[in-house]
């Protein structure tokens, strides 16, 4: 008995704590459903499902995954922080969630431009389906309009996509021109589709003419204007005569004009015996991106 090592003092204090840890600790419940403390490590996964299933945890998260295969946003870690934050009460995205049930057009307008945005242009699937959530947000009716979308809303909300981004004034007004109804119209979810894909393609037709700038004035605010008139001929050959039944099919103009192609143009204008002038990168935007407005096929 003398030769048995006693516990070193720390040991044997925490050897006491835990002695009379567990016999202060109450017993479980009949039916309580929670474990035994011999049953901790066969019953510890069980346990952890049923904690989730009963925090609704399971189901918020199915229904987060969900919402992401849907929308198919860009960036989907933001769409999950955001979709989450909704559902904080208290939280500034519950406040903008709960005010976009409200009837008022700004807070639809909102709620609807945030659809929208969520997924590219060319993700169809997921853009035609953010589209028609946008458009029943929009055509939601309150007590004194009935259910559908007008043509006021329907401008005001293309005015607010071509708002977010790069796309010249000019540019922008001629092609709501194009493809806005009048106030008192009722606006079908086709056009709707089309005159929303429309925006969303001229934001970035404008920003793939501000690269090409960029590559024609070497990162300076200017460029010769040789060369930029004959890259503005060469795209308005690569976009082609007519009308295409999508704007998104403007986009592919760029695989027709090839580097062979735009070379040739700009060696061929730089042999031209001429002053050659300057052209910002505004008036290079303003011909480029009305290249593209005057192809897009007017709403009747």
């Amino acid at each position: 008995a003398r030769s048995r090592k006693r516990p070193s003092p720390p040991a044997a204090t925490m050897a006491a704590y835990e002695k009379r840890r567990a016999a202060a600790a109450p017993a479980p419940a009949a039916g309580s459903g929670l474990a035994e403390p011999g049953q901790a490590a066969a019953g510890g996964l069980e346990s952890e499902a049923e904690f989730l299933l009963r925090a609704g945890v399971t189901a918020m998260v199915r229904e987060a995954l969900l919402k992401v295969l849907e929308a198919r946003p860009e960036e989907p870690v933001s769409f999950l922080a955001d979709y989450f934050e909704r559902l904080v009460p208290g939280s500034p995205g519950a406040a903008g969630e709960a005010a976009a049930e409200l009837p008022g057009p700004p807070q639809r307008l909102a709620r609807a431009l945030w659809y929208v945005r969520l997924a590219h242009h060319s993700q169809r699937t997921a853009f035609d389906s953010n589209a028609g959530a946008a458009y029943e947000v929009l055509g939601a009716g309150g007590r004194r309009r009935k259910a559908g979308v007008d043509g006021r809303l329907y401008s005001e909300l293309l005015r607010r996509i071509c708002q977010h981004g790069g796309a010249p004034a000019e540019a922008a007004a001629a092609l709501l021109g194009r493809v806005r109804c009048r106030d008192h119209e009722a606006v079908p979810l086709e056009v709707f589709r089309y005159g929303v894909l429309a925006c969303s393609v001229l934001l970035e037709f404008a920003a793939k003419a501000d690269a090409l700038f960029g590559v024609l004035g070497g990162g300076s605010g200017a460029a010769d204007g040789r060369v930029c008139q004959a890259v503005l001929r060469a795209l308005e050959d690569a976009l082609g005569i007519g009308h295409a039944a999508l704007p998104g099919r403007y986009l592919e103009a760029g695989s027709r004009l090839g580097p062979d192609g735009l070379a040739l143009a700009m060696d061929r204008a730089l042999q031209e015996r001429k002053l050659g002038t300057s052209m910002s990168r505004e008036e290079f935007l303003r011909k480029a991106t009305a290249l593209f407005v005057a192809k897009v096929k007017p709403v009747e």
